[in-house]
């Protein structure tokens, strides 16, 4: 009888809620530099010195179907620095910027009409990381932490947009890359998935990181 009050205690015990919430190895986490993949058209986010010819003007973002452009990488920040200190694993719900490793713009949306699709117009915004308040974004996903191998979205607090692609293709300069819009509705079209980077990892000296 003692025995299987025991092994009850510790079932007990194991389903405890709030018990096996601690981010696992594959958590993205702030710092981390990485590439973005749009999981229905199979392109990953991208900008570039080229700015939208309508609209706000401002640097455009697409999306690409190259896997090794350099002009795709993110670094994640908090909505400020300090909320997001370098290797804390990302938490489900959290807002944060994602800035253009190249280019040192931040991924931003306004109310301007995207070009092909009449969506909402996304850019790459402001000088070395610092833009405005239309930077932040906050990471929708099912668990307690952003995971490497789980498709999660984004939405813009501001303007309570989704990331999303469509689909439409630009011609010159561009020609074929995908544009990269904010529509309202939560659906297959704004999942993205974690890909190549460099992770740092949870917990540990700064120093030290995955590459993919």
């Amino acid at each position: 009888m003692r025995r299987r009050c025991c092994l009850l205690l510790l079932l007990a015990l194991l389903c405890e809620p709030g018990r096996g919430r601690e981010p696992g190895p594959g958590a993205v986490t702030c710092g981390s530099v990485l590439k973005l993949l749009n999981t229905r058209h199979n392109v990953r986010l991208h900008s570039h010195e080229v700015k939208y010819g309508s609209g706000s003007g401002q640097q455009s973002v697409t999306g690409v179907e190259v896997s090794d452009d350099a002009n795709s990488y993110w670094r994640i920040r908090g909505k400020h620095d300090d909320t997001c200190q370098r290797g804390t694993p990302v938490k489900c719900g959290q807002a944060i910027r994602l800035t253009h490793v190249n280019t040192g713009k931040n991924l931003h949306t306004h109310h301007f009409p995207s070009p092909l699709s009449n969506n909402q117009e996304v850019s790459a915004f402001g000088d070395d990381g610092e833009g405005d308040d239309l930077d932040i974004w906050t990471v929708q996903c099912s668990g307690t932490h952003w995971e490497r191998e789980d498709a999660v979205r984004f939405k813009h607090i501001g303007t309570d947009v989704f990331l999303s692609i469509t689909g439409e293709q630009y011609g010159h300069p561009i020609r074929g890359q995908r544009e990269v819009h904010g529509m309202h509705s939560p659906n297959h079209h704004n999942y993205w998935m974690a890909m190549e980077g460099v992770f740092i990892k949870p917990s540990m000296d700064p120093a030290k990181h995955d590459e993919l």
